[in-house]
């Protein structure tokens, strides 16, 4: 039986306020669904988008620029893109933006004064979002995180949430749910991601979901030493040296260069292969990127400046929770669109970087708003009578109260996948060394409290460093953001997608070997 202090029931409940929540909270509505839309944050200003610019694509089918964007994904895919899906998405995107060009949003502008719809400024976007939303009768609840999913018989048919300023229960029965709660990005600092700790992978995998993709997990973005910003594009017109100056020529991509060089020593940075002309488009269409160098009184494109790296795990990597071509995972009635869901399709074994996640998670949020809208309609009226029961046991964590306990917890697990010996580049001892940690904290229910809002989060961000974890043993082959210096090469008969899934026990396999299970429990 549920206690809850408040009670809603909503056709349609969405999970997550950033813009795949949005588009499904849209797309669910426009299709006769009522719908709720529940945020941890603020809708409009919580998560990575809210936080500052953020490219997309624009291309029509047929194009060349089509073409080429599409010839793109599928090369740093390292074999798991999939192109049909990558027209798909993109043609979704073609059409949303096209949506929100009338609908009157402000795109920003050429030089000749036609709208330019590949970039959407974050806090305007969102802020949009939700004005169209709550027009739209879209029940917008901010500051209120979800804290599990309610069942009936296999089906997903409600969550449990908490009120953040009163502390009380809120149980909201829905026909259908959309996990829309962004990736996890370990803590780290990157901008925007402090509240992005894996929340809707836990609440789906207690409830039976399959994640699938983890290892490619470890994606770390370059930032000034001083800052938490992320862009990675102005690297692109970078040179990297040393602390005695000495540029930094060896092999391999931009990030791991700097992070060999970070490992032994600091490394710096100065974007002196910009021209004028594109140092001033810099500075207008990613003005946050220049914010800290200002306040430093530096000049990035003439002066050197310290940098590192900074973990944007699956907020910018490729795992998630696994789904089909559309947007339904592995359990009835529960849909996941954005970073929630896995993007191989979309990335392959890299990063999605700006432009291919915001628009996957334009059309995934698109496509989950529709999925769920007729889940509903297909189970009739009498949903609401439904018998939930609860999938987590409402007594497993009641020993502790005290926050340091969490800090604690979360600061021992920040250890094992932060640094870049450890997280970027993986060994066999690093990774068992991790797994075996990172399971006793798990086991450990001494800092465990009910209703601790943080302690959640922590359990959030300790499950999904253990399905990453599990999953980057069993792939022994460096590809894409899997690096294993144990492995250095991509071994063409692991071409396969990695699964996961469970809490207390604990799974991982390769796709087609159901039966052959790294046991972490």
């Amino acid at each position: 039986m549920v206690v809850a202090a408040v009670h809603l029931d909503t056709d349609v409940l969405v999970i997550g306020g950033g813009p795949a929540g949005c588009w499904a909270a849209w797309n669910a509505v426009s299709n006769g669904s009522n719908v709720v839309l529940i945020e941890k944050g603020y809708v409009g200003t919580s998560g990575a988008t809210a936080a500052g610019n953020t490219t997309t694509i624009y291309t029509k089918r047929g194009t060349s620029e089509r073409a080429a964007t599409v010839a793109q994904r599928i090369r740093l895919g390292h074999g798991f893109s999939e192109p049909d899906r990558i027209e798909r998405v993109l043609d979704r995107t073609f059409e949303n933006l096209n949506l929100l060009a009338e609908w009157g949003y402000d795109f920003p502008q050429y030089e000749d004064g036609r709208p330019y719809r590949g970039m959407l400024r974050g806090p305007d976007y969102l802020r949009f979002m939700r004005q169209k939303l709550i027009k739209a009768g879209v029940k917008v609840i901010d500051h209120c995180p979800a804290e599990e999913l309610l069942m009936s018989d296999g089906i997903v048919a409600g969550a449990l949430a908490r009120f953040r300023r009163s502390g009380e229960t809120l149980e909201i029965r829905a026909g259908a749910i959309v996990i829309a709660t962004g990736g996890c990005a370990f803590l780290s600092g990157a901008l925007g991601t402090n509240n992005l700790t894996g929340d809707g992978y836990l609440m789906a995998a207690e409830a039976g979901a399959v994640l699938s993709g983890m290892e490619f997990s470890a994606q770390y973005g370059i930032s000034p030493a001083y800052s938490s910003v992320t862009k990675g594009v102005v690297y692109f017109w970078g040179t990297f040296s040393d602390e005695q100056g000495n540029v930094l020529g060896s092999s391999g991509d931009r990030q791991s260069v700097v992070a060999r060089e970070l490992i032994n020593g600091p490394v710096y940075a100065v974007l002196d292969k910009a021209p004028p002309r594109l140092q001033e488009g810099f500075r207008r269409g990613q003005p946050n990127i220049f914010v800290p160098f200002d306040r430093m009184g530096i000049d990035p494109f003439t002066e050197r400046f310290p940098i590192t790296l900074r973990h944007e795990g699956t907020v910018r990597g490729t795992g998630g929770l696994k789904i089909n071509d559309r947007s339904s995972t592995t359990i009835p009635g529960l849909f996941a669109a954005g970073d929630a869901a896995n993007r191989q399709g979309m990335s392959g074994a890299t990063s999605g970087g700006g432009g291919p996640n915001s628009s996957w998670a334009m059309a995934t949020g698109s496509w989950a708003g529709e999925d769920a809208a007729r889940f509903v309609r297909a189970l009739g009226r009498n949903w609401r009578t439904r018998r939930t029961t609860r999938v987590t046991d409402p007594a497993k964590g009641t020993a502790s109260n005290d926050a340091s306990d969490v800090l604690a917890v979360i600061e021992v697990a920040k250890r094992h996948i932060l640094p870049l010996d450890g997280g970027f580049f993986r060994t066999q001892s690093t990774l068992e060394a991790a797994s075996k940690d990172l399971r006793a904290l798990w086991d450990d229910r001494s800092w465990r409290s009910a209703g601790n809002a943080r302690a959640r989060e922590a359990e959030a961000f300790i499950a999904t460093a253990r399905w990453s974890t599990e999953s980057a043993l069993l792939r022994k082959e460096s590809r894409g953001l899997q690096r294993r210096p144990d492995f250095p090469s991509e071994d063409p008969t692991l071409l396969r997608t990695i699964e996961t899934g469970g809490t207390d026990g604990l799974w991982a396999a390769f796709q087609t070997d159901i039966q052959v299970m790294s046991e972490a429990s």
